[in-house]
């Protein structure tokens, strides 16, 4: 404000060169003091006498760049055509003309004041202008006219000779010739002669731009100032972003202008991608690692999980690349799973190999105390690995996942159950027949835009395709069902009439078509595999423990005989299927855990609160005993016995047994669930103090995990490891970044992957699947 003013009095001609400026204090950011700064050589001096410093470093020449009478700048003749370059005077160095003197002026004046109001012009002094180059001339303008809102502008290139370098790189703006004939300078008003075209505004721009910064130079306005403490937090809440997140989120996404402009808004530094690809991701491995290993030295004991030898059945992630991840965890008695390592596999694996893999992460964790590992869940290999290491460790319960036995009945039913087999022929049928005949193809796809706003073909499988997995007909089944409106359009329209005069196959795909007993039949098969689904997604959220398999499977033994009443299917056929899967997954410890956990206690006619057995079978009452004598010592065998039977006549406390039964409804899915699932086991530990030996067989058993599903690994990062997998560097790489991210979710419990939550909140249907099947299923009598 001062210098506004002050331009207006008698130090104008001093104060158009020199401009205050305020020092920051280099600590606080705070203004320090006020300097002047001449424009004209970018020194620096103190604002205590601005005239006197005009005066010494102005007038007597100090400034290398002042001239108090600065050479005309060259303006267009009058009578050249809009294609002629305007160009600097040869003669500009020599005293000039009488004659010549007042236009001279005349031009110099307005095309300084023209140029000024632009901020383009610069001053050159009267004893180096020899030394100036030509300008460059313009090409052809006839063929590069560009229309354009303002006065057009030269371009000339001239290098002050007292300091040859580019910041002496200046653009003229020369308006004379426009001033004296208006109607030619409208003209040129709308024509801007450069040989690019339009093209080059942008770059004219950028290159003004860039005269003014170096005639100039002004600091861009600071992002706010950050404390170094919040800095170093910032960024190591950045990096801990981008680790836990690897996969979703890559080191080279630092590099993205978009990010360095946003940290730079923020007030934050870029973050080196080389120093969080070493030292920071080196500092928080050894962090996470410390942290899991703490973990595991402050429990007594423990369960191995593995889980990746197989990929699991109708996940969007199975088969996804080459290498295949199998991490092993470790699941802890206070419900808290820590990770342990990643192994990576491809092909075929042996159950040798898996069993090596498996002993060796009990012999790291344990050292010589290999008793404190209580068991193995996983997701493969029950018949042999697993068998052989409890076989060989007779303290240790080995068990395979639960959420693989349920998945694996789909296959069993496609292959065992002879519905199935009708519905995957058929379905196979009708959509070869409309994808392959392009009148049908056509027919069908209209009524497809018609009905649904999208089109496409159905999904068939190939023809190679292993029956042995049914995902492929599953798949195959629901495009036909929720496509069925079209499909029953198309028997309808008169293209399919023509074909059907021609080609038997028509005919009898439109008598199946019309039968209800077709999509009754689909409806099963969809409603049965659908069924299954749904109770593989509950075991692979709720993370059952061992007790709870007895209960689960009896309870889709359940529903499968409601589904057979319902859709009449002989029972026989599909309790055979189910018998033969659930022996085959069926460990003696589902039955003795059962029996202990006082979750599962019913209370009698006398208010006691007393184990289930009236649910087991004489057999499984043999495993109960069995189990609890093969975990205890010989010598101890028969006192343990004696200790079960008087749990089984006496049971637990009443008001115990409620409070560990206790539910509330979970504020998420809106279930009711166990208030407090740690309970069980600590009942035992603190209350039932007189079984001593049942005691210790009940607290290593309940604790248990049933299924192995855990931690899902971004198959983008998947991706990455195969293609880095002969690396050792990039492999170690890969075995930190998935450590970090694994242990972070597994604290915050979220087993999840980024893309499982994209597909459920973004690309997920918003009234869900089941609206979209309840409209499909029409009345075929009325086609």
């Amino acid at each position: 404000m001062v210098r506004t003013k002050a331009i207006k009095g008698k130090g104008a001609w001093y104060w158009a060169h020199l401009e205050p400026i305020l020092v920051n204090n280099s600590d606080t950011g705070l203004p320090k003091s006020v300097k002047l700064r001449c424009s004209l050589c970018d020194a620096v001096f103190s604002a205590s006498n601005p005239s006197r410093t005009a005066s010494e470093h102005l007038k007597r020449g100090t400034c290398p760049n002042f001239s108090s009478s600065p050479n005309p700048i060259s303006s267009l003749p009058s009578s050249s055509p809009p294609a002629t370059t305007a160009t600097a005077s040869p003669s500009s160095s020599h005293p000039p003309h009488n004659h010549r003197k007042r236009g001279s002026s005349s031009t110099r004046s307005r095309a300084s004041s023209a140029a000024a109001a632009a901020g383009n012009i610069t001053s050159f002094s009267p004893h180096h202008s020899n030394n100036a180059p030509q300008p460059l001339a313009i090409v052809d303008p006839s063929r590069f006219m560009v229309d354009l809102a303002y006065p057009p502008s030269v371009v000339s290139i001239a290098t002050n000779s007292a300091a040859p370098s580019p910041s002496a790189v200046s653009i003229a703006a020369a308006y004379s010739h426009q001033h004296h004939h208006p109607h030619h300078q409208q003209n040129q008003q709308q024509q801007l002669v450069l040989s690019g075209g339009k093209e080059d505004l942008g770059a004219l721009a950028m290159l003004e731009d860039s005269v003014k910064r170096l005639k100039s130079p002004k600091a861009s306005p600071p992002g706010p100032t950050l404390a170094k403490a919040h800095v170093d937090s910032a960024l190591d809440f950045l990096a801990d972003w981008v680790f836990e997140c690897y996969g979703s989120v890559s080191f080279s996404s630092l590099d993205h202008p978009k990010f360095k402009a946003f940290l730079n808004q923020v007030g934050l530094p870029p973050l080196s991608k080389r120093e969080l690809a070493t030292t920071r991701l080196d500092a928080k491995y050894h962090e996470a690692k410390a942290e899991s290993d703490a973990k595991i030295h402050d429990a007594m004991f423990f369960q191995i999980s593995s889980d990746g030898w197989k990929p699991k059945e109708y996940s969007s992630h199975a088969a996804a690349g080459e290498e295949n991840l199998v991490h092993l965890s470790v699941n802890l008695p206070n419900g808290t799973t820590v990770f342990r390592r990643a192994v990576f596999t491809s092909g075929y694996v042996p159950s040798k190999y898996a069993e090596e893999i498996l002993w060796d992460t009990i012999t790291e964790i344990c050292g010589g105390s290999v008793q404190q590992c209580v068991g193995i869940v996983s997701d493969k290999f029950k018949a042999k690995a697993l068998r052989n290491l409890e076989n060989q460790h007779p303290w240790m319960v080995n068990l395979c996942c639960q959420y693989q036995g349920f998945a694996s009945l789909i296959n069993d039913f496609g292959k065992d159950l002879p519905l199935f087999k009708i519905v995957a022929d058929n379905c196979v049928k009708l959509a070869s027949f409309v994808n392959s005949k392009p009148q049908i193809r056509r027919s069908f796809q209209k009524y497809q835009l018609q009905e649904y706003g999208h089109a496409g073909l159905l999904r068939v499988p190939f023809r190679n395709f292993q029956t042995s997995d049914f995902g492929p007909i599953y798949t195959m089944v629901e495009d036909i069902l929720t496509s069925a409106r079209a499909l029953h359009l198309v028997l309808l329209d008169e293209s399919y009439k023509i074909v059907s005069t021609e080609e038997p196959i028509a005919r009898e795909i439109e008598e199946m078509m019309r039968k209800p007993q077709f999509w009754n039949e689909l409806e099963a098969v969809h409603s049965l595999v659908k069924l299954i689904k749904l109770t593989c997604q509950e075991i692979e959220s709720e993370k059952p423990r061992i007790a709870q398999c007895l209960p689960q499977w009896e309870e889709l033994r359940v529903k499968i005989k409601e589904w057979c009443s319902k859709f009449h299917v002989a029972e026989g056929h599909a309790d055979k299927v189910l018998d033969k899967r659930f022996k085959k997954n069926y460990h003696p410890a589902w039955s003795a855990a059962f029996i202990l956990d006082p979750l599962y206690l019913i209370r009698d006619a006398s208010g006691k609160y007393l184990p289930p057995f009236k649910y087991l079978t004489p057999e499984q009452e043999k495993d109960v005993d069995r189990l609890i004598t093969r975990l205890v010592s010989r010598e101890e065998a028969h006192i343990a016995l004696m200790e079960l039977m008087k749990w089984r006549t006496e049971g637990l406390d009443p008001v115990y047994a409620q409070a560990v039964q206790l539910k509330q409804r979970d504020p998420i899915t809106g279930k009711m669930k166990i208030a407090n699932p740690q309970s069980s086991r600590l009942v035992w530990e603190t209350y039932l103090t007189e079984f001593k030996l049942l005691g210790k067989v009940a607290v290593r058993l309940i604790f248990l995990h049933a299924t192995s599903c855990g931690f899902k690994c971004n198959w983008s990062l998947m991706r990455w490891i195969s293609a880095h997998s002969h690396s050792r560097a990039g492999m170690e790489r890969a075995q930190k970044l998935i450590f970090i991210s694994a242990h972070s979710k597994m604290e915050k419990r979220e087993f999840s992957s980024d893309e499982d939550k994209d597909n459920a909140e973004v690309f997920g249907l918003a009234n869900g699947e089941d609206d979209v099947l309840n409209e499909v299923f029409v009345d075929t009598s009325s086609v």
